[in-house]
């Protein structure tokens, strides 16, 4: 084992261990909710908040495994697809927002940002807070280290040589990914700059509102410019290692918080509870969060398919 495969295994089974207090804060509100002795959260009844919760019971306890996974000798033998999608999807979620959730403290929570629509528990205690806070920095950490080492070991052809060696790539691949997510991004990054058009609740925006979006849209941006770069093997000279990674992120976060944010978004489009609302348009919000998804994950094909040709040159 190299100090690379240390540093990963570490990583690892430290994001493992800072998950765990988050997935069993999980488990007692459900329990709690069911047996009558928590109360659901805002806007929620009962069975949405049980709903709700339990779906991120399901994505903490894949966390885990995929985390474990990238670090012991049966993850080699795991099928490699559905393993990498999971470390994509665990990867989008966390990484991207990490500068956001060291400082959220600061900024304070918000209607409608994903903190307030899965995570604020009812009447959560400030250790209890923390723990949760601690879980998703924690395996953030741990999965900009991890999974890079894996793919290390796996598939060692993805992130080396440069973008020109071995032809242009995938050149079939229509330009409607980068125009698509740069427009998802310009949107968000217009909100978070403070523009109103397509924003009918204005009160509900506060300042953790107007950085997730800006996060939001920049990722877009780095996803779009980086994918395109990748699947077209240009400029040439550039080490491959530099777009396949950002594409990896940017794709992944498109693909994770919108994947996350359009059934919320839905929700509240049919239920329309008197004390849950976002800042925009639900309608713009479900399509804006429907492109980020679709988007999301044709780049990820196309990152693929650019690994499989280069690795075939």
């Amino acid at each position: 084992m190299d100090r690379w495969d240390r540093v990963g295994s570490v990583a690892a089974y430290g994001a493992a261990l800072a998950l765990t207090p988050y997935l069993l804060i999980k488990v007692s509100w459900v329990v709690g909710s069911l047996l009558g002795l928590l109360p659901a959260g805002t806007g929620f009844g009962k069975v949405e908040w049980v709903v709700l919760n339990s779906a991120t019971i399901g994505m903490a306890a894949t966390g885990i495994a995929v985390a474990l996974a990238l670090v012991r000798p049966w993850g080699m033998r795991l099928p490699g697809a559905p393993l990498a999608f999971c470390a994509w999807v665990g990867t989008g979620f966390l990484v991207p927002v990490l500068p956001y959730a060291v400082l959220s403290p600061l900024l304070g929570s918000a209607d409608g940002n994903p903190k307030s629509e899965g995570d604020a528990g009812p009447s959560m205690p400030g250790w209890e807070a923390a723990l949760v806070q601690i879980g998703f920095v924690g395996m953030g950490l741990g999965l900009a280290i991890a999974p890079p080492t894996y793919l290390r070991r796996r598939w060692p052809d993805a992130f080396t040589g440069r973008l020109g060696d071995g032809g242009v790539g995938t050149p079939r691949v229509p330009p409607w990914m980068a125009v698509v997510g740069a427009t998802v991004g310009l949107i968000w990054l217009y909100w978070a700059a403070g523009g109103t058009a397509g924003v009918i609740h204005r009160g509900e925006r506060d300042l953790a509102w107007h950085v997730l979006s800006g996060v939001f849209g920049l990722w877009a941006f780095v996803a779009s410019a980086a994918t395109w770069a990748a699947v077209r093997g240009r400029p040439a000279r550039v080490p491959r290692w530099g777009p396949m990674v950002l594409g990896w992120l940017g794709s992944g976060s498109l693909f994770a918080w919108s994947g996350w944010k359009l059934p919320f978004t839905l929700y509240l489009a049919v239920a329309q509870p008197a004390d849950a609302a976002l800042p925009e348009s639900l309608a713009l919000a479900a399509l804006l969060h429907f492109a980020a998804v679709w988007t999301g994950a044709a780049m990820l094909r196309a990152l693929v398919r650019t690994r499989l040709v280069s690795s075939n040159s």
